[in-house]
This record gives C-alpha cells, sequence and structure tokens, in this order.
C-alpha cells in the first residue's frame, strides 16, 4: 500500500508563498504524523546573469498590499525599504541560495522542513534579509543549532547546489506552474492537486480530507 505524501512547492521569494505560511503550518500540525510533508523549492527567480530589485520593485510594490489583505500576512519595513527605495537597494534576488539552504535543513531535520521554510521566507518578507548574502542564515543555524563551519561548507558545495536543482526540475516535472502548489501524491504516478495559489486553511483541509476518503474510503 502507497503511504500518501503532500508536496508543497513554493520558492523563498514567492509573497503568495509567505502568505501562506501560516496555512502550510497549521496544515503540517494536523497532518505530518501521518502523512509527511515535503517541501520542494521551485527556482522562481533563475536568472542566467543577476537582474536588480528594481526591474520589479514596482510591481511588487503593489501586490504586496493584496497578498496582506487576502492573507492577513504583514511585509515588514525593512523589506519594504528596498521596495521603496530600490535605486538605493543592492538586491540582485536569486532562488539559488535559500534553495540550496533548504536543502541542507532537510538533510538534518527532515521534520522541520515547513517551519524552515517559513522562517526564510519571514527572513526575507518581514525581517529584509537578503537570501543572496551567507550572513542571512546564521541567525537560523543558531536557532536549529547546526555547526556553522558545515553549514558553510554545504551552502557552497556542489552536492547541495545539485539537489536544489534537482528540485526544481521535479517541480516542472509535476507541471507546477505556479507557488504556492500543493500535491497529494496517493500511488506512484497518482497525484492529486489540493492548491494552486493561495488557499486558507479551511478550504486546504477541507480538500484533504475529500481526497483522502476517496483513496482511503474512510
Amino acid at each position: 500500500m502507497f503511504n500518501p505524501v503532500l508536496f508543497y512547492c513554493y520558492d523563498a521569494y514567492c509573497g503568495w508563498c509567505y502568505g501562506f505560511s501560516k496555512v502550510i503550518q497549521q496544515i503540517d500540525a494536523e497532518y505530518s504524523k501521518y502523512v509527511p510533508i515535503e517541501v520542494l523549492s521551485g527556482g522562481m527567480i533563475l536568472p542566467e546573469k543577476p537582474v536588480h530589485i528594481g526591474i520589479t520593485a514596482s510591481f511588487i510594490e503593489g501586490a504586496y498590499k493584496t497578498v496582506e489583505e487576502y492573507t492577513g500576512v504583514e511585509f515588514g519595513e525593512d523589506y519594504l525599504w528596498h521596495i521603496k527605495n530600490p535605486d538605493n537597494s543592492d538586491w540582485y534576488p536569486n532562488s539559488e541560495k535559500p534553495a540550496i539552504a533548504m536543502c541542507i535543513l532537510k538533510e538534518y531535520y527532515p521534520e522541520k522542513q515547513v517551519a524552515f521554510a517559513a522562517d526564510l521566507q519571514y527572513a526575507l518578507h518581514y525581517e529584509g534579509r537578503d537570501l543572496t548574502d551567507n550572513e542571512s542564515y546564521r541567525h537560523l543555524i543558531d536557532k536549529y543549532g547546526i555547526q556553522p563551519e558545515a553549514f558553510y561548507t554545504k551552502l557552497e558545495s556542489e552536492e547541495f547546489k545539485e539537489k536544489a536543482y534537482y528540485e526544481f526540475q521535479l517541480c516542472k516535472q509535476l507541471q507546477v506552474k505556479g507557488y504556492p502548489c500543493l500535491l497529494l501524491q496517493t500511488g506512484e504516478s497518482k497525484f492529486y492537486l489540493v492548491s494552486n495559489g493561495y488557499s486558507n486553511f479551511e478550504t486546504v483541509n477541507t480538500r484533504l480530507i475529500n481526497i483522502l476518503k476517496e483513496v482511503t474510503g474512510k
């Protein structure tokens, strides 16, 4: 018998995923004992050449308010400073490094990957930490009790970079078109789309209950 697995496809730079953080943490608390949750980084921002935050700042400045209204999440002033003052910002967003950091954390604490995803998003969207900067992870490795030298060695390693890019490819193979996305795997090649884009806890919970009833007959 195949044990169901819930895939949470997200990106550290995705504002709607930040808004979804409380929902997925609540789902994790309710379901993780019998439905493991696997966090996959989608690689939303992977420019061949660095692209300055100024290119997307005006879009984000309009969009973040919608995310706040729909989800109740709050974007921090330290993050919004870069959005409102792009000419003075030194940010060049890239999804690669936070995805590598996620792969490292998953190796240490696979049961805490949902929490770590939320922490990464809070670090960026509320605290205004630059996730392309190695130092932006120091408070998290302290929180999770990871030895700094080991973490930073892995952060720069080809091995964990390959793991991150494998996740990017896996999201493509799963035909994920946007984030956040929740997929429930109930068989070797059987997947149910639980949520595409933001949904509140009640909606996601109801869908999960109905799918699991259909699959298990209970």
